[in-house]
């Protein structure tokens, strides 16, 4: 189960005009802005459940996911994930959480995807039955059997995506955030992922936090929304609650985003 409970994250930000002579007072004398990434976010999500984490750039959906997985530690507010409190216990958080940023990579760019994929067994202590066990079947599932041999540098976006996805989940952990998964994939790399993600919670009961800005990810994946702008939580519900009528879930959220100005 995953818990955040009143949770704030604020950052400062360096400001200055343009011109050198803005430059040369900036480093005497620098101006700062607060943004108040998170404020006040509590939401409870329990075990298996696939959740569509949304909101427009800015809104603190890569900060929440950050919190969630230990990379950043929150101003005020309690986390718990299935009991750790995941900045203060890493080690063992991370053994249980895969995490995969759209715009980030874990596999090394000049080496065969499978070399990777050993280093990371390396990295999480993984054992040999399992990790071939896990190999073979995402190598099946996401249709890796002739991607492994090649450089990270010379697959396509949607060919990278996947082996992202598949090195992410060879520890077998329980729970898996997915920031922007499918950022520039083309439809047919779309449709795999998604259909992957699907199996992946029946097949092993995985809970599944997805952001993104594509609702058609959303509608096809998740049974429950949470709906964040301007670092807050303004909706939780089910796609269904979010739709009007006959509108698109698209044009539901472009409505709701106008409503609450965000």
């Amino acid at each position: 189960m995953i818990t955040m409970q009143d949770v704030c994250k604020s950052y400062k930000v360096a400001k200055r005009n343009a011109g050198f002579g803005e430059a040369c007072k900036a480093l005497f004398r620098r101006e700062y802005e607060t943004i108040h990434a998170l404020r006040n976010v509590s939401f409870t999500i329990n075990d298996g459940e696939m959740v569509g984490y949304i909101g427009p750039n800015g809104a603190g959906k890569s900060s929440t996911i950050k919190i969630l997985s230990g990379i950043l530690t929150p101003d005020s507010g309690t986390v718990l994930v299935d009991g750790r409190v995941p900045y203060k216990d890493r080690i063992r958080h991370v053994a249980q959480i895969g995490v995969v940023f759209g715009q980030r990579s874990q596999l090394w760019w000049d080496v065969p995807v499978i070399d990777s994929f050993e280093l990371l067994k390396d990295v999480y202590s993984i054992p040999q039955k399992q990790y071939d066990n896990n190999l073979e079947e995402l190598t099946s599932l996401l249709n890796l059997s002739e991607l492994l041999r090649t450089p990270a540098r010379q697959l396509s976006l949607g060919q990278r995506m996947r082996c992202e996805i598949a090195g992410s989940l060879l520890h077998s952990p329980k729970i898996l955030f997915l920031d922007e998964p499918t950022i520039g994939l083309d439809a047919v790399s779309k449709l795999a992922v998604r259909d992957f993600i699907k199996k992946q919670n029946e097949l092993h009961g995985t809970t599944v936090i997805l952001t993104t800005h594509d609702m058609q990810d959303i509608e096809a994946l998740s049974k429950r929304i949470i709906l964040i702008g301007k670092g807050e939580i303004l909706l939780d519900g089910t796609p269904e609650d979010l739709k009007k009528g006959g509108q698109s879930i698209d044009e539901t959220v472009a409505e709701l985003y106008r409503a609450y100005d965000i």
